[in-house]
């Protein structure tokens, strides 16, 4: 067996379950094209917004799933199917982890048009750096409370991981791990540059806990 096997296979798998359009098809079960409806995103938000709040709460838990398992359950599964050294390592968990947050940006079947990653990439965080989850859940929490903007709260976020990746991990883990959580962090601010157009025209949305119309 080439040693590139389990790498190939699982890093396959992990982003075919990141690939998983939850949110699409949590709405679709109600009849509804999340593509079609408010942000045209098929996150949590969106379905929170668009089709009802517990929808949408199961979404996010359900992509935050898809993080955690694809740098948890996928290199457990690699190590059991092929008994590969090294599937339980941090650089084969992260990169499976990272591909599950792959697959639910660009998904391939919904044509490569996913959702920002956020909530995927927060579950990746929960698997491998639970204190750099901490420390941007803490600036997501501050930031939305102050303004009701998630698009807003979750560039904070991510610009939080980046600050503290590097004081967290360069010394236990050397630069890689760092970097990649930067990536991350850089890719997740990406997705958001249509919530940054309509910050700046001033049309983006609230955040709005009470019922819809």
């Amino acid at each position: 067996m080439t040693p590139l096997l389990p790498w190939i296979l699982g890093g396959l798998a992990a982003y075919l379950l990141g690939a998983v359009p939850f949110g699409f098809l949590i709405a679709r079960s109600r009849g509804v094209d999340i593509r079609q409806v408010g942000s045209g995103n098929i996150g949590a938000t969106n379905v929170f917004r668009s089709v009802s709040k517990p929808l949408g709460i199961l979404t996010f838990a359900l992509d935050v799933g898809k993080g955690l398992a694809g740098c948890t359950v996928i290199p457990w599964l690699a190590a059991w199917a092929f008994g590969a050294t090294g599937t339980g390592d941090l650089p084969f968990r992260a990169a499976c982890g990272a591909l599950a947050v792959v697959g639910h940006n660009w998904p391939v079947f919904l044509g490569f048009r996913g959702g920002k990653g956020v909530a995927t990439s927060a579950g990746l965080l929960l698997g491998l750096a639970p204190l750099g989850c901490a420390w941007a859940l803490l600036a997501w929490t501050a930031v939305f409370v102050a303004g009701r903007y998630v698009s807003v709260a979750s560039i904070a976020a991510a610009a939080c991981l980046g600050a503290v990746a590097w004081p967290l991990y360069h010394a236990r883990h050397g630069w890689w791990f760092p970097a990649v959580l930067d990536l991350l962090a850089l890719v997740a601010v990406w997705r958001h540059r249509a919530n940054l157009r309509r910050l700046r025209a001033g049309t983006e949305s609230r955040f709005d806990f009470r019922r819809r119309r």
